[in-house]
Protein backbone atom coordinates (compact mmCIF):
# COMPACT_ATOMS: atom_id res chain seq x y z
CA UNK A 1 0.00 0.00 0.00
CA UNK A 2 1.34 3.40 -0.97
CA UNK A 3 2.40 5.88 1.70
CA UNK A 4 3.52 9.39 0.73
CA UNK A 5 5.80 9.56 3.78
CA UNK A 6 7.54 6.20 3.84
CA UNK A 7 7.88 6.20 0.03
CA UNK A 8 10.28 9.16 0.30
CA UNK A 9 13.37 8.75 2.54
CA UNK A 10 14.14 12.46 2.19
CA UNK A 11 11.78 13.24 5.07
CA UNK A 12 13.75 11.15 7.56
CA UNK A 13 16.94 12.74 6.27
CA UNK A 14 15.65 16.20 7.23
CA UNK A 15 14.19 14.99 10.53
CA UNK A 16 17.69 13.80 11.43
CA UNK A 17 19.37 17.10 10.51
CA UNK A 18 21.82 18.22 13.25
CA UNK A 19 19.83 21.42 13.92
CA UNK A 20 16.75 19.36 14.83
CA UNK A 21 18.33 18.61 18.21
CA UNK A 22 18.04 22.29 19.16
CA UNK A 23 14.59 22.59 17.58
CA UNK A 24 13.21 19.70 19.65
CA UNK A 25 14.97 20.81 22.84
CA UNK A 26 13.35 24.25 22.62
CA UNK A 27 9.91 23.07 21.49
CA UNK A 28 9.73 20.46 24.25
CA UNK A 29 11.19 22.77 26.95
CA UNK A 30 13.73 20.08 27.76
CA UNK A 31 10.87 17.54 27.79
CA UNK A 32 9.01 19.15 30.69
CA UNK A 33 5.67 17.68 29.50
CA UNK A 34 6.71 14.07 30.02
CA UNK A 35 5.36 14.04 33.57
CA UNK A 36 2.07 15.72 32.64
CA UNK A 37 0.99 14.07 29.38
CA UNK A 38 1.13 10.40 28.51
CA UNK A 39 1.96 11.05 24.85
CA UNK A 40 4.76 13.57 25.52
CA UNK A 41 8.26 12.41 24.51
CA UNK A 42 10.92 11.69 27.12
CA UNK A 43 13.95 12.55 24.95
CA UNK A 44 15.04 13.63 21.47
CA UNK A 45 14.82 10.16 19.92
CA UNK A 46 11.33 9.67 21.34
CA UNK A 47 10.22 13.04 19.94
CA UNK A 48 11.50 12.18 16.46
CA UNK A 49 9.69 8.84 16.62
CA UNK A 50 6.50 10.70 17.54
CA UNK A 51 6.89 12.94 14.49
CA UNK A 52 7.50 9.92 12.28
CA UNK A 53 4.33 8.23 13.51
CA UNK A 54 2.26 11.33 12.74
CA UNK A 55 3.87 11.66 9.30
CA UNK A 56 3.27 7.98 8.55
CA UNK A 57 -0.42 8.43 9.35
CA UNK A 58 -0.47 11.56 7.17
CA UNK A 59 1.26 9.72 4.34
CA UNK A 60 -1.25 6.87 4.51
CA UNK A 61 -4.28 9.18 4.43
CA UNK A 62 -2.75 11.30 1.66
CA UNK A 63 -1.98 8.30 -0.57
CA UNK A 64 -5.09 6.27 0.05
CA UNK A 65 -7.88 8.77 0.71
CA UNK A 66 -7.00 12.33 -0.34
CA UNK A 67 -5.23 11.53 -3.62
CA UNK A 68 -7.89 9.03 -4.83
CA UNK A 69 -10.54 11.67 -4.05
CA UNK A 70 -8.66 14.49 -5.79
CA UNK A 71 -10.07 14.10 -9.30
CA UNK A 72 -13.68 13.98 -8.11
CA UNK A 73 -13.07 17.03 -5.92
CA UNK A 74 -11.47 18.87 -8.84
CA UNK A 75 -14.46 18.11 -11.08
CA UNK A 76 -17.17 18.93 -8.53
CA UNK A 77 -15.69 21.84 -6.59
CA UNK A 78 -17.53 23.74 -3.82
CA UNK A 79 -21.13 24.96 -4.10
CA UNK A 80 -22.95 28.09 -2.96
CA UNK A 81 -26.38 27.38 -1.38
CA UNK A 82 -28.40 30.11 0.36
CA UNK A 83 -25.39 32.19 1.29
CA UNK A 84 -23.34 29.27 2.56
CA UNK A 85 -20.40 27.46 1.02
CA UNK A 86 -20.58 23.67 0.73
CA UNK A 87 -17.41 21.72 -0.04
CA UNK A 88 -17.23 19.10 -2.77
CA UNK A 89 -18.67 15.91 -1.30
CA UNK A 90 -15.36 14.05 -1.05
CA UNK A 91 -13.69 17.03 0.63
CA UNK A 92 -15.86 16.19 3.63
CA UNK A 93 -14.39 12.66 3.53
CA UNK A 94 -10.88 14.16 3.56
CA UNK A 95 -11.70 16.43 6.49
CA UNK A 96 -13.25 13.60 8.48
CA UNK A 97 -10.26 11.31 7.83
CA UNK A 98 -7.79 13.92 9.05
CA UNK A 99 -9.99 14.72 12.07
CA UNK A 100 -10.24 11.07 13.08
CA UNK A 101 -6.47 10.76 12.74
CA UNK A 102 -5.91 13.78 15.00
CA UNK A 103 -4.10 15.80 12.32
CA UNK A 104 -5.40 19.20 13.45
CA UNK A 105 -3.77 21.65 15.83
CA UNK A 106 -0.47 19.93 15.07
CA UNK A 107 1.81 22.74 16.30
CA UNK A 108 -0.30 23.78 19.31
CA UNK A 109 0.78 23.02 22.90
CA UNK A 110 -0.60 19.91 24.57
CA UNK A 111 -2.45 21.96 27.18
CA UNK A 112 -4.83 22.99 24.35
CA UNK A 113 -5.08 19.40 23.02
CA UNK A 114 -2.46 20.00 20.33
CA UNK A 115 0.41 17.72 19.29
CA UNK A 116 3.13 20.29 20.10
CA UNK A 117 5.05 19.47 16.91
CA UNK A 118 7.60 21.93 15.47
CA UNK A 119 7.02 23.75 12.19
CA UNK A 120 9.53 21.48 10.40
CA UNK A 121 7.60 18.19 10.67
CA UNK A 122 4.33 20.12 10.29
CA UNK A 123 5.69 21.47 6.96
CA UNK A 124 6.48 17.89 5.96
CA UNK A 125 2.87 16.91 6.65
CA UNK A 126 1.74 19.93 4.65
CA UNK A 127 3.97 18.94 1.73
CA UNK A 128 2.64 15.38 1.84
CA UNK A 129 -0.99 16.53 1.80
CA UNK A 130 -0.23 18.91 -1.07
CA UNK A 131 1.29 16.09 -3.14
CA UNK A 132 -2.09 14.37 -2.83
CA UNK A 133 -4.28 17.44 -3.46
CA UNK A 134 -3.04 21.03 -3.29
CA UNK A 135 -6.61 22.30 -3.02
CA UNK A 136 -7.30 20.27 0.11
CA UNK A 137 -3.94 21.31 1.54
CA UNK A 138 -5.27 24.87 1.56
CA UNK A 139 -8.24 23.88 3.70
CA UNK A 140 -6.22 21.69 6.06
CA UNK A 141 -3.12 23.88 6.39
CA UNK A 142 -5.06 27.01 7.28
CA UNK A 143 -5.13 25.50 10.75
CA UNK A 144 -1.81 27.29 11.21
CA UNK A 145 -3.70 30.60 11.42
CA UNK A 146 -4.14 29.53 15.03
CA UNK A 147 -0.43 30.34 15.52
CA UNK A 148 -1.27 34.05 15.23
CA UNK A 149 -4.12 33.77 17.74
CA UNK A 150 -1.82 31.80 20.06
CA UNK A 151 0.90 34.44 19.81
CA UNK A 152 -1.22 37.58 20.12
CA UNK A 153 -4.58 36.59 21.61
CA UNK A 154 -5.51 36.55 25.28
CA UNK A 155 -5.39 33.39 27.38
CA UNK A 156 -9.18 33.41 27.43
CA UNK A 157 -9.21 33.42 23.61
CA UNK A 158 -6.64 30.64 23.49
CA UNK A 159 -8.75 28.48 25.79
CA UNK A 160 -11.84 29.24 23.74
CA UNK A 161 -10.58 28.71 20.19
CA UNK A 162 -7.43 26.57 20.09
CA UNK A 163 -9.05 23.32 21.34
CA UNK A 164 -11.73 23.75 18.67
CA UNK A 165 -9.09 23.90 15.92
CA UNK A 166 -7.29 20.93 17.47
CA UNK A 167 -10.60 19.06 17.20
CA UNK A 168 -10.80 19.82 13.47
CA UNK A 169 -12.65 23.11 13.08
CA UNK A 170 -11.50 25.09 10.05
CA UNK A 171 -9.93 28.55 9.79
CA UNK A 172 -9.43 31.38 7.32
CA UNK A 173 -7.60 34.70 7.20
CA UNK A 174 -9.84 37.43 5.82
CA UNK A 175 -7.47 40.09 4.53
CA UNK A 176 -8.07 41.16 0.93
CA UNK A 177 -10.92 43.31 -0.38
CA UNK A 178 -12.14 44.41 -3.82
CA UNK A 179 -9.92 47.51 -3.59
CA UNK A 180 -7.17 46.06 -1.40
CA UNK A 181 -5.16 43.19 -2.84
CA UNK A 182 -1.43 43.28 -2.19
CA UNK A 183 -1.81 46.81 -0.77
CA UNK A 184 -3.49 45.88 2.49
CA UNK A 185 -3.18 49.44 3.80
CA UNK A 186 -6.29 50.13 1.70
CA UNK A 187 -8.47 47.74 3.72
CA UNK A 188 -11.71 49.52 4.61
CA UNK A 189 -13.93 46.86 6.24
CA UNK A 190 -15.17 48.74 9.30
CA UNK A 191 -14.85 47.68 12.91
CA UNK A 192 -16.99 49.66 15.35
CA UNK A 193 -17.94 49.19 18.99
CA UNK A 194 -21.38 49.06 20.55
CA UNK A 195 -21.99 50.94 23.76
CA UNK A 196 -21.26 47.76 25.72
CA UNK A 197 -17.87 47.43 23.99
CA UNK A 198 -18.87 44.65 21.57
CA UNK A 199 -17.04 44.92 18.24
CA UNK A 200 -19.05 44.77 15.01
CA UNK A 201 -17.70 44.26 11.49
CA UNK A 202 -19.28 45.66 8.32
CA UNK A 203 -18.04 45.45 4.74
CA UNK A 204 -16.83 43.06 2.05
CA UNK A 205 -13.87 40.70 1.82
CA UNK A 206 -12.79 39.13 -1.48
CA UNK A 207 -10.54 36.25 -2.57
CA UNK A 208 -10.80 34.62 0.87
CA UNK A 209 -9.49 31.07 0.83
CA UNK A 210 -11.79 28.72 2.76
CA UNK A 211 -13.92 31.79 3.39
CA UNK A 212 -16.87 30.05 5.08
CA UNK A 213 -14.65 28.52 7.75
CA UNK A 214 -15.54 28.06 11.41
CA UNK A 215 -13.10 30.63 12.81
CA UNK A 216 -11.81 33.70 10.94
CA UNK A 217 -8.96 36.13 11.56
CA UNK A 218 -10.15 39.40 10.05
CA UNK A 219 -8.21 42.55 9.21
CA UNK A 220 -10.47 45.58 9.69
CA UNK A 221 -10.29 49.35 10.11
CA UNK A 222 -10.93 50.14 13.75
CA UNK A 223 -9.74 53.77 13.77
CA UNK A 224 -12.26 56.08 12.15
CA UNK A 225 -10.83 58.65 9.73
CA UNK A 226 -7.62 56.71 9.01
CA UNK A 227 -6.62 55.42 5.60
CA UNK A 228 -3.29 53.67 6.22
CA UNK A 229 -1.99 50.63 8.03
CA UNK A 230 -1.91 52.34 11.41
CA UNK A 231 -5.71 52.31 11.58
CA UNK A 232 -6.07 48.53 11.13
CA UNK A 233 -6.65 45.91 13.79
CA UNK A 234 -7.05 42.14 13.86
CA UNK A 235 -10.31 40.50 14.90
CA UNK A 236 -11.58 36.99 15.58
CA UNK A 237 -14.92 36.12 14.01
CA UNK A 238 -16.77 32.97 15.08
CA UNK A 239 -19.14 31.57 12.46
CA UNK A 240 -21.45 30.44 15.26
CA UNK A 241 -22.29 34.10 15.93
CA UNK A 242 -23.63 34.72 12.40
CA UNK A 243 -23.53 37.98 10.50
CA UNK A 244 -21.44 36.85 7.54
CA UNK A 245 -22.73 35.43 4.27
CA UNK A 246 -20.96 34.12 1.19
CA UNK A 247 -21.93 36.24 -1.80
CA UNK A 248 -19.86 34.47 -4.43
CA UNK A 249 -17.46 31.55 -4.92
CA UNK A 250 -14.78 32.21 -7.53
CA UNK A 251 -14.49 29.94 -10.58
CA UNK A 252 -10.76 29.34 -10.75
CA UNK A 253 -8.17 27.85 -13.08
CA UNK A 254 -6.97 25.40 -10.43
CA UNK A 255 -7.14 24.28 -6.78
CA UNK A 256 -10.84 23.68 -7.38
CA UNK A 257 -11.37 21.95 -4.04
CA UNK A 258 -10.27 25.07 -2.19
CA UNK A 259 -13.20 27.53 -2.02
CA UNK A 260 -12.27 31.15 -2.71
CA UNK A 261 -15.09 33.31 -1.40
CA UNK A 262 -16.44 36.83 -1.42
CA UNK A 263 -17.86 37.56 2.04
CA UNK A 264 -20.34 40.15 3.23
CA UNK A 265 -20.08 41.25 6.87
CA UNK A 266 -23.25 42.79 8.33
CA UNK A 267 -22.92 43.80 11.98
CA UNK A 268 -20.95 40.61 12.57
CA UNK A 269 -19.91 40.22 16.19
CA UNK A 270 -16.15 39.89 16.64
CA UNK A 271 -13.41 39.90 19.26
CA UNK A 272 -10.32 42.08 19.14
CA UNK A 273 -7.14 39.99 18.84
CA UNK A 274 -4.24 41.69 20.59
CA UNK A 275 -4.10 45.48 20.55
CA UNK A 276 -5.75 47.97 18.22
CA UNK A 277 -3.74 49.56 15.40
CA UNK A 278 -1.28 46.63 15.17
CA UNK A 279 -3.36 44.48 12.82
CA UNK A 280 -1.28 45.08 9.70
CA UNK A 281 1.94 46.35 11.20
CA UNK A 282 2.52 43.34 13.44
CA UNK A 283 -0.11 40.60 13.30
CA UNK A 284 -0.65 40.26 9.54
CA UNK A 285 3.09 40.19 8.94
CA UNK A 286 3.39 37.24 11.33
CA UNK A 287 0.37 35.60 9.68
CA UNK A 288 1.75 36.10 6.18
CA UNK A 289 5.22 34.76 6.98
CA UNK A 290 3.62 31.54 8.21
CA UNK A 291 1.40 31.39 5.13
CA UNK A 292 4.38 31.91 2.83
CA UNK A 293 6.22 28.99 4.38
CA UNK A 294 3.02 26.99 3.86
CA UNK A 295 2.98 27.86 0.15
CA UNK A 296 6.63 26.81 -0.09
CA UNK A 297 5.61 23.41 1.33
CA UNK A 298 2.61 23.28 -1.01
CA UNK A 299 4.89 24.03 -3.96
CA UNK A 300 7.38 21.30 -3.03
CA UNK A 301 4.53 18.81 -2.63
CA UNK A 302 3.20 19.55 -6.11
CA UNK A 303 6.75 19.39 -7.53
CA UNK A 304 7.07 15.94 -5.98
CA UNK A 305 3.80 14.87 -7.58
CA UNK A 306 4.92 16.31 -10.95
CA UNK A 307 8.19 14.38 -10.75
CA UNK A 308 6.40 11.15 -9.84
CA UNK A 309 3.95 11.52 -12.73
CA UNK A 310 6.63 12.44 -15.27
CA UNK A 311 8.96 9.60 -14.28
CA UNK A 312 6.17 7.01 -14.24
CA UNK A 313 4.92 8.01 -17.68
CA UNK A 314 8.42 8.18 -19.19
CA UNK A 315 9.18 4.67 -17.99
CA UNK A 316 5.95 3.26 -19.41
CA UNK A 317 5.67 5.18 -22.68
CA UNK A 318 7.58 3.77 -25.64
CA UNK A 319 8.56 5.45 -28.88
CA UNK A 320 10.53 3.63 -31.58
CA UNK A 321 10.44 0.51 -29.32
CA UNK A 322 12.30 2.39 -26.56
CA UNK A 323 11.01 3.77 -23.26
CA UNK A 324 11.17 7.56 -23.62
CA UNK A 325 12.93 7.88 -20.24
CA UNK A 326 16.08 6.75 -22.12
CA UNK A 327 15.97 9.70 -24.54
CA UNK A 328 18.34 12.54 -23.52
CA UNK A 329 15.75 15.21 -24.31
CA UNK A 330 13.35 13.53 -21.86
CA UNK A 331 15.71 12.50 -19.07
CA UNK A 332 17.16 16.01 -19.10
CA UNK A 333 13.71 17.41 -18.28
CA UNK A 334 13.11 14.82 -15.58
CA UNK A 335 16.54 15.38 -14.05
CA UNK A 336 15.85 19.13 -13.89
CA UNK A 337 12.50 18.54 -12.21
CA UNK A 338 14.20 16.35 -9.60
CA UNK A 339 17.04 18.82 -9.05
CA UNK A 340 14.65 21.74 -8.48
CA UNK A 341 12.53 19.54 -6.22
CA UNK A 342 15.50 18.51 -4.06
CA UNK A 343 17.03 21.99 -3.87
CA UNK A 344 13.61 23.47 -3.15
CA UNK A 345 12.97 20.98 -0.38
CA UNK A 346 16.37 21.79 1.12
CA UNK A 347 15.65 25.51 1.43
CA UNK A 348 12.12 24.77 2.68
CA UNK A 349 13.37 22.78 5.66
CA UNK A 350 16.34 25.06 6.30
CA UNK A 351 13.86 27.92 6.58
CA UNK A 352 11.48 25.84 8.72
CA UNK A 353 14.28 25.07 11.19
CA UNK A 354 15.15 28.76 11.45
CA UNK A 355 11.48 29.56 12.09
CA UNK A 356 11.24 26.78 14.68
CA UNK A 357 14.16 28.06 16.72
CA UNK A 358 13.15 31.70 16.83
CA UNK A 359 9.44 30.93 17.38
CA UNK A 360 10.24 28.61 20.29
CA UNK A 361 12.50 31.22 21.89
CA UNK A 362 9.81 33.87 21.44
CA UNK A 363 7.33 31.56 23.14
CA UNK A 364 9.73 30.91 26.01
CA UNK A 365 10.20 34.68 26.42
CA UNK A 366 6.48 34.96 27.29
CA UNK A 367 7.06 32.61 30.22
CA UNK A 368 10.39 33.86 31.54
CA UNK A 369 13.22 36.24 30.81
CA UNK A 370 15.65 34.93 28.20
CA UNK A 371 19.33 34.63 29.01
CA UNK A 372 21.73 36.90 27.05
CA UNK A 373 22.74 33.86 25.00
CA UNK A 374 19.12 33.05 24.22
CA UNK A 375 18.39 36.67 23.23
CA UNK A 376 21.33 36.58 20.82
CA UNK A 377 20.10 33.26 19.42
CA UNK A 378 16.58 34.67 19.00
CA UNK A 379 17.92 37.70 17.14
CA UNK A 380 20.09 35.54 14.87
CA UNK A 381 17.39 33.04 13.90
CA UNK A 382 14.66 35.65 13.54
CA UNK A 383 16.86 37.46 11.03
CA UNK A 384 17.67 34.22 9.18
CA UNK A 385 13.99 33.21 9.03
CA UNK A 386 13.02 36.65 7.74
CA UNK A 387 15.70 36.49 5.05
CA UNK A 388 15.05 32.90 3.95
CA UNK A 389 11.23 32.95 3.88
CA UNK A 390 10.91 35.06 0.69
CA UNK A 391 13.50 32.85 -1.01
CA UNK A 392 11.74 29.64 0.04
CA UNK A 393 8.33 30.88 -1.08
CA UNK A 394 9.38 32.63 -4.27
CA UNK A 395 11.84 30.08 -5.63
CA UNK A 396 9.68 27.05 -4.81
CA UNK A 397 6.49 28.55 -6.22
CA UNK A 398 8.28 29.37 -9.48
CA UNK A 399 9.82 25.89 -9.57
CA UNK A 400 6.41 24.27 -9.07
CA UNK A 401 5.17 26.13 -12.14
CA UNK A 402 8.23 25.07 -14.16
CA UNK A 403 8.11 21.47 -12.96
CA UNK A 404 4.43 20.95 -13.73
CA UNK A 405 4.97 22.54 -17.15
CA UNK A 406 7.78 20.08 -17.85
CA UNK A 407 5.71 17.16 -16.53
CA UNK A 408 3.11 17.91 -19.19
CA UNK A 409 5.87 18.15 -21.80
CA UNK A 410 7.14 14.70 -20.83
CA UNK A 411 3.60 13.38 -21.39
CA UNK A 412 3.46 14.96 -24.83
CA UNK A 413 -0.04 15.11 -26.29
CA UNK A 414 -1.38 12.98 -23.44
CA UNK A 415 -0.44 15.73 -21.01
CA UNK A 416 -3.00 17.99 -22.68
CA UNK A 417 -5.77 15.48 -22.01
CA UNK A 418 -7.84 16.06 -18.88
CA UNK A 419 -7.70 12.41 -17.80
CA UNK A 420 -4.02 12.74 -16.89
CA UNK A 421 -3.13 14.08 -13.45
CA UNK A 422 -0.32 16.30 -14.73
CA UNK A 423 -2.77 18.81 -16.22
CA UNK A 424 -4.36 19.33 -12.77
CA UNK A 425 -0.97 19.79 -11.16
CA UNK A 426 -0.18 22.41 -13.79
CA UNK A 427 -3.42 24.27 -13.16
CA UNK A 428 -3.04 24.05 -9.40
CA UNK A 429 0.54 25.30 -9.39
CA UNK A 430 -0.21 28.51 -11.26
CA UNK A 431 -1.57 30.25 -8.15
CA UNK A 432 1.47 29.50 -5.98
CA UNK A 433 3.53 32.38 -7.33
CA UNK A 434 0.55 34.73 -6.91
CA UNK A 435 -1.21 34.26 -3.58
CA UNK A 436 0.21 35.04 -0.15
CA UNK A 437 2.48 37.55 -1.88
CA UNK A 438 3.46 37.36 -5.54
CA UNK A 439 7.00 36.47 -6.52
CA UNK A 440 7.47 40.17 -7.20
CA UNK A 441 6.58 40.89 -3.56
CA UNK A 442 9.01 38.20 -2.40
CA UNK A 443 11.66 40.13 -4.31
CA UNK A 444 10.61 43.30 -2.48
CA UNK A 445 10.90 41.45 0.85
CA UNK A 446 14.33 40.07 -0.05
CA UNK A 447 15.99 43.03 -1.74
CA UNK A 448 17.08 44.82 1.44
CA UNK A 449 18.92 41.68 2.52
CA UNK A 450 20.56 41.61 -0.90
CA UNK A 451 21.69 45.24 -0.99
CA UNK A 452 22.82 45.41 2.65
CA UNK A 453 25.01 42.33 2.19
CA UNK A 454 23.09 40.00 4.53
CA UNK A 455 22.74 37.23 1.95
CA UNK A 456 26.34 37.67 0.83
CA UNK A 457 27.48 37.24 4.41
CA UNK A 458 25.34 34.10 4.79
CA UNK A 459 26.69 32.73 1.52
CA UNK A 460 30.29 33.26 2.60
CA UNK A 461 29.61 31.48 5.89
CA UNK A 462 28.11 28.60 3.98
CA UNK A 463 31.15 28.46 1.69
CA UNK A 464 33.33 27.74 4.72
CA UNK A 465 31.58 24.41 5.29
CA UNK A 466 33.37 21.34 4.02
CA UNK A 467 31.81 19.29 1.22
CA UNK A 468 32.62 15.76 0.12
CA UNK A 469 35.74 15.41 -1.99
CA UNK A 470 33.80 14.30 -5.06
CA UNK A 471 31.69 17.48 -4.79
CA UNK A 472 34.65 19.87 -4.76
CA UNK A 473 34.40 20.64 -8.52
CA UNK A 474 30.78 21.65 -8.00
CA UNK A 475 31.73 23.85 -5.06
CA UNK A 476 34.33 25.52 -7.29
CA UNK A 477 31.49 26.39 -9.67
CA UNK A 478 29.60 27.99 -6.78
CA UNK A 479 32.66 30.06 -5.89
CA UNK A 480 32.63 31.38 -9.45
CA UNK A 481 28.93 32.18 -9.10
CA UNK A 482 29.60 34.16 -5.90
CA UNK A 483 32.25 36.23 -7.64
CA UNK A 484 29.79 37.11 -10.42
CA UNK A 485 27.12 37.86 -7.82
CA UNK A 486 29.38 40.28 -5.95
CA UNK A 487 30.25 42.07 -9.19
CA UNK A 488 26.62 42.42 -10.21
CA UNK A 489 25.55 43.57 -6.76
CA UNK A 490 28.28 46.21 -6.62
CA UNK A 491 27.39 47.43 -10.11
CA UNK A 492 23.75 47.93 -9.12
CA UNK A 493 24.65 49.70 -5.89
CA UNK A 494 27.08 52.00 -7.64
CA UNK A 495 24.32 53.17 -9.97
CA UNK A 496 22.69 54.86 -6.95
CA UNK A 497 19.36 54.87 -8.75
CA UNK A 498 16.24 53.40 -7.12
CA UNK A 499 14.45 52.70 -10.40
CA UNK A 500 17.45 50.80 -11.76
CA UNK A 501 17.70 48.81 -8.54
CA UNK A 502 13.99 47.99 -8.62
CA UNK A 503 14.20 46.94 -12.26
CA UNK A 504 17.17 44.63 -11.68
CA UNK A 505 16.03 43.35 -8.28
CA UNK A 506 14.43 40.19 -9.66
CA UNK A 507 17.68 39.20 -11.36
CA UNK A 508 19.67 39.73 -8.16
CA UNK A 509 17.02 37.72 -6.30
CA UNK A 510 17.33 34.84 -8.79
CA UNK A 511 21.11 34.84 -8.38
CA UNK A 512 20.76 34.82 -4.61
CA UNK A 513 18.35 31.89 -4.65
CA UNK A 514 20.48 29.94 -7.12
CA UNK A 515 23.61 30.31 -5.00
CA UNK A 516 22.01 29.65 -1.60
CA UNK A 517 20.19 26.58 -2.91
CA UNK A 518 23.33 25.29 -4.64
CA UNK A 519 25.18 25.44 -1.33
CA UNK A 520 22.31 23.74 0.50
CA UNK A 521 22.06 20.88 -1.99
CA UNK A 522 25.86 20.39 -1.78
CA UNK A 523 25.58 20.22 1.99
CA UNK A 524 22.81 17.64 1.70
CA UNK A 525 24.75 15.62 -0.87
CA UNK A 526 27.74 15.60 1.46
CA UNK A 527 25.57 14.05 4.19
CA UNK A 528 23.81 11.63 1.80
CA UNK A 529 25.35 11.08 -1.61
CA UNK A 530 22.82 8.35 -2.34
CA UNK A 531 19.89 10.74 -2.04
CA UNK A 532 21.27 13.98 -3.42
CA UNK A 533 24.49 13.70 -5.44
CA UNK A 534 22.73 13.47 -8.81
CA UNK A 535 20.51 16.44 -8.04
CA UNK A 536 23.50 18.42 -6.78
CA UNK A 537 25.34 17.81 -10.05
CA UNK A 538 22.35 18.89 -12.14
CA UNK A 539 21.24 21.81 -9.96
CA UNK A 540 24.64 23.49 -9.57
CA UNK A 541 25.28 23.39 -13.31
CA UNK A 542 21.80 24.72 -14.02
CA UNK A 543 22.20 27.45 -11.40
CA UNK A 544 25.58 28.45 -12.77
CA UNK A 545 24.12 28.94 -16.23
CA UNK A 546 21.39 31.20 -14.83
CA UNK A 547 23.80 33.20 -12.66
CA UNK A 548 26.07 33.78 -15.63
CA UNK A 549 23.15 34.94 -17.76
CA UNK A 550 21.86 37.31 -15.06
CA UNK A 551 25.38 38.66 -14.57
CA UNK A 552 25.76 39.47 -18.25
CA UNK A 553 22.38 41.18 -18.30
CA UNK A 554 23.05 43.32 -15.23
CA UNK A 555 26.61 44.31 -16.16
CA UNK A 556 25.44 45.49 -19.58
CA UNK A 557 22.42 47.42 -18.30
CA UNK A 558 22.40 51.22 -18.18
CA UNK A 559 19.67 53.58 -17.06
CA UNK A 560 19.13 54.78 -20.63
CA UNK A 561 17.71 51.32 -21.37
CA UNK A 562 14.74 51.85 -19.03
CA UNK A 563 12.45 53.87 -21.34
CA UNK A 564 12.28 50.99 -23.80
CA UNK A 565 10.77 48.79 -21.08
CA UNK A 566 8.18 51.21 -19.73
CA UNK A 567 4.58 50.60 -20.74
CA UNK A 568 3.13 53.99 -21.56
Amino acid sequence: MANFYTDHPEYDFYLNHPEMQRVVELKERNFADKDKYEDAPVDFEDAIENYKRVLEITGDIAANIIEPNSEDVDLEGPHLVDGRMHYASKTYDNIEATRQAGLWGISMPRRYNGLNMPITPYSMASEIVSAADAGFQNIWSLQDCIETLYEFGSEEQRQKYIPRVCAGETMSMDLTEPDAGSDLQRVMLKATQDEDGTWRLNGVKRFITNGDSDIHLVLARSEEGTRDGRGLSMFIYDKRDGGVTVRHIEHKLGIHGSPTCELVYKNAKAELCGSTRLGLIKYVMALMNGARLGIAAQSVGVSQAAYDEALKYARERKQFDTAIVKFPAVYDMIARIKAKLDAGRSILYQTARYVDIYKALEDISRERKLTPEERAELKKYSRLADAFTPLAKGMNSEYANQNTYDAIQVHGGSGFIMEYKCQRLYRDARIFSIYEGTTQLQVVAAIRYITNGTYLGIIKEMLEKEVAEELQPLKARVVEMVNLYEQALEYVKEAQDQEVQDFLARRLYNMTGDIVMSLLILEDATRSAELFSKSANVYVRMAQAEVMAEHVYIMNFVKEDLPSFRAE
